[in-house]
């Protein structure tokens, strides 16, 4: 007999408008994973790596906005989830995590798939939900339907992220023959109403004094979704000298009008660039380097979210202004007073001097991961979702200047597993084109994305195979080891083209810039299937390539001061 709270949990989920679940086999979890494929408001997926599926699932949250389910058995199943779970809670993306468990009393007895799940994924969840182990008094009901629509409301909650719900279960599992699943609409939703988190008349008068002692003010976008009206906010406030606007690609908020080739120049100005006033939104940044130089500038540091904890990024943080950050840029923009204009023109001349210099630098540049991934980026279509791995791949985008595609990367820890499958479950989202830029650790780490039934066949993943973890060649500390090879960049000789076949992926392999430009031609064409191309270099030579063009722009830089 399947338990009526978790039928009613299946029907509250709906209610509050989830729609979607990654289920993972286990016989434990069969209750739980038969009422969601039975309800039919519920679209479901099967994966079976739990690894994968979790991160799967957050590809899609980060699409949707809304929480999507995952679910999985007891024991170690429960802990694949962990490395996704961070991510999300992090990136502050809604997960609604429900795991099966054994019952209390066998917890510590040696019983099958059985560990500790009470609050396993510690401070990473925003909160963790234990549902009772029996329902025999009425008030066991409603306090299981009470702790769903406190997980559910509260991983919907600015700032979301990923909440947990652990259920013990005790046998049987599976419902009778022809066993009625009785969902209903009428199971009792509680709801939150939030208020609009705009300035009142009061606090901009109190902001626009304050404002008015700042001559270099700087804005500073983190991560996160495209939003074309605080862009449109942006440009102006650019376009009209009210403050400096610096963005990483991660961001989703460089123009033509914002500083993005930071990265390239930051390291090399003096204090009388510094801003006075540092103002960001959004979450974490990439550039080590604006970072340091941020936190060198001695700046007043303003923070603006609806609410939630603030990190001090740049050790300078003086206000934290809890607002939608539109309200409080269009409170900037009105303003009448200007940033410095040497300031604002002295970055701007340095941003249009570097835009102009890469192209030329890379040109002359030979064959490598940069210059590939230069070619490849002038190939993507504007309307696809640009995936990017951690480690280089997402800093030779920041170094390649403004995007014009949504920009998605796991910066919440910043690790390497999950890339592949958070670019999979956003395939499951879209009908537009999936781009996946990777290096090879990356992509064989997660190569279980793929271990599924479903179409993906708008996916296309550029590879950038050069044998090795090659970012330990531009960090000076390992770089100067002799263990450099063997125990920091782990050289593996794996190939993609045997994964494509194994998977049904379309395959082409580029070795220099004529083969790669062969299969960029065909290489966003609608097709059945997936696709790989392949580009495969030398770490040592993509390190010098990428030294060579450091160099180049250093030496102009030297000129201009």
């Amino acid at each position: 007999m399947i338990l009526q709270p978790i039928i009613n949990l299946v029907s509250l989920c709906h209610k509050k408008g989830i729609s979607n679940a990654i289920l993972s086999p286990g016989s434990r979890c069969a209750p739980i994973t038969l009422a969601f494929t039975r309800h039919k408001g519920f679209h479901c997926r099967t994966i079976s790596d739990e690894r994968s599926a979790a991160f799967i699932a957050l590809g899609m949250a980060q699409q949707l906005s809304d929480p999507v389910v995952i679910v999985c058995t007891s024991g170690s199943a429960a802990y694949n989830y962990a490395p996704a779970i961070a991510e999300a809670f992090f990136q502050e993306v809604p997960l609604l995590v429900i795991t099966a468990d054994r019952p209390p009393e066998w917890i510590d007895q040696w019983d099958g798939q059985t560990i500790r799940q009470t609050n396993i994924y510690g401070q990473h969840v925003k909160g963790s939900f234990q549902f009772p182990d029996e329902y025999a008094h009425p008030d066991k009901v409603w306090y299981a339907n009470r702790l769903a629509n406190e997980a559910i409301n509260l991983a919907m909650q600015f700032p979301q992220g990923p909440v947990h719900i652990n259920i013990p279960l005790r046998e049987p599992f599976y419902p009778e023959t022809n066993e009625d699943f009785r969902f209903t609409e009428e199971i009792k939703s509680v709801e939150v109403v939030e208020p609009e988190k705009v300035l009142s008349d009061a606090v901009k008068n109190f902001l626009s004094v304050s404002l008015e002692k700042f001559e270099r003010i700087m804005i500073v976008p983190g991560q996160q979704r495209p939003d074309q009206e605080i862009q449109k906010l942006l440009d102006n406030i650019s376009t009209s000298g009210k403050a400096l606007v610096v963005s990483d690609t991660i961001s989703n908020m460089q123009s033509d009008q914002t500083i993005v080739f930071h990265d390239h120049f930051v390291s090399y100005l003096d204090s009388e660039q510094n801003p006075d006033l540092i103002i960001s939104f959004g979450k974490s940044i990439i550039s080590k380097s604006l970072k340091l130089f941020l936190r060198n500038s001695n700046a007043e540091h303003w923070h603006v979210q609806p609410n939630g904890y603030t990190p001090d990024t740049y050790q300078n943080l003086t206000k934290t202004i809890l607002c939608e950050p539109y309200s409080f840029l269009q409170l900037l923009l009105d303003r009448d007073k200007t940033s410095n204009n040497t300031y604002l023109k002295h970055w701007k001349n340095l941003n249009q001097k570097i835009a102009d210099l890469i192209p030329l630098l890379l040109q002359k540049a030979k064959f490598g991961e940069y210059k590939a991934i230069s070619i490849c980026l002038e190939a993507i279509p504007e309307q696809s979702k640009l995936h990017v791995a951690n480690s280089m791949a997402v800093r030779y985008l920041n170094f390649l200047g403004a995007r014009n595609q949504e920009i998605i990367c796991n910066r919440g820890t910043s690790g390497i597993d999950g890339s592949n499958s958070t670019a999979v479950g956003c395939t499951f989202t879209t009908k537009e084109p999936v781009t996946l830029i990777t290096g090879d650790m990356a992509f064989f780490y997660d190569r279980n994305a793929f271990w599924h039934n479903y179409q993906m066949n708008n996916l296309r993943i550029i590879l950038l195979n050069n044998h090795a973890g090659g970012i330990f060649r531009l960090i000076d500390g390992p770089a100067k080891q002799p263990e450099l090879e063997e125990y920091f960049e782990t050289h593996q000789r794996l190939s993609a083209g045997y994964l494509a076949k194994d998977f049904g992926f379309e395959y082409h392999l580029a070795t220099d810039q004529l083969s790669l430009e062969a299969g960029l031609k065909s290489f966003y064409e609608k097709s059945p299937n997936p696709k790989i191309l392949e580009v495969q270099s030398e770490s040592a030579k993509n390190a010098k390539i990428l030294k060579g063009v450091k160099v180049g722009i250093k030496k102009i830089l030297e000129e201009e001061s």
